[in-house]
């Protein structure tokens, strides 16, 4: 899976929650990436019938009727890429060893059964389904840490930071306690 994929899911998800055209430009700008790979992964879903495009001043992309029913696994499929895959085996055919010589199918096996894994979990997985992980993270995310409750020690929600390399990142550094 290369990072098509999340360009192409982020994107999906960004329609679903807009629920209207979005340019290539405006796409790019939330996915964090640039918009020349934006038009060529959404060219991709649009092959398939996944989204709509719409030329012109107000041009760009929608979903297509199917809305929230578009699976990750659909998605995967319009981008022709695969979950797991090995660019190089061990061993060799022609040798001696019984291992050296069936390591390969060995790993071939292993790698279809996760492909054939995580492909059936990515066409249990809608858009709409995205969307409630997203709100379960954020969920998670404000939950992780709260402020401490006394008056020495107020903490307000835009006090909260990621913490870079090299700061302290002990939660009590930042003025609350960490919930387990």
């Amino acid at each position: 899976m290369t990072g098509n994929f999340c360009v192409a899911v982020h994107a999906l998800v960004y329609l679903n929650h807009k629920g209207e055209t979005v340019s290539s430009e405006k796409l790019a700008e939330n996915i964090c990436t640039n918009p020349t790979r934006v038009r060529k992964v959404m060219s991709m879903l649009k092959k398939k019938g996944l989204v709509k495009s719409q030329e012109g001043l107000d041009g760009g992309y929608i979903l297509s009727d199917k809305k929230e029913n578009i699976s990750l696994g659909q998605i995967l499929d319009a981008i022709n890429e695969k979950t797991v895959c090995l660019n190089w085996h061990s061993g060799d055919d022609d040798m001696d060893c019984l291992i050296a010589s069936g390591m390969a199918g060995i790993m071939d096996d292993i790698v279809e059964n996760l492909n054939y894994s995580c492909k059936d979990y990515l066409d249990k997985t809608t858009i709409k389904t995205t969307l409630n992980f997203k709100r379960e993270y954020y969920v998670r995310r404000r939950n992780a840490y709260r402020p401490v409750q006394n008056e020495a020690c107020r903490v307000s929600k835009k006090s909260f930071r990621a913490v870079g390399e090299g700061e302290k990142t002990h939660a009590g550094d930042l003025g609350c306690e960490r919930n387990e």
